[in-house]
């Protein structure tokens, strides 16, 4: 029997910005590293449904406000694909 997945609210959030970007099931799979039927059966119980096809995503304001250092999207952006993935900001090292 494979052993149970402990679903944090991160994975849950990922699932479902993956489906509602588009993502096939198998690319979400392969993101959480799960099976296919795994992230389909959970995306199902958290209600990740993807967009439907007339769905047009709004643009962005481009006379936003900066976004502050460590903000949630601009540390992603840096640290996806690397060792630093999933790490708060700041990190411990720069806090002395």
């Amino acid at each position: 029997m494979p052993a149970k997945i402990d679903w944090t609210e991160a994975m849950d959030a990922q699932l479902c910005r993956l489906r509602a970007e588009g993502e096939t099931w198998d690319v979400i799979a392969a993101a959480l590293c799960v099976s296919r039927f795994t992230a389909i059966d959970r995306g199902r119980r958290v209600g990740a449904r993807r967009p439907p096809p007339e769905f047009v995503a709004p643009p962005e304001d481009p006379d936003r406000a900066p976004l502050p250092a460590g903000h949630v999207r601009s540390w992603g952006c840096l640290t996806q694909g690397t060792c630093l993935a999933g790490t708060p900001y700041p990190l411990p090292v720069f806090s002395r």
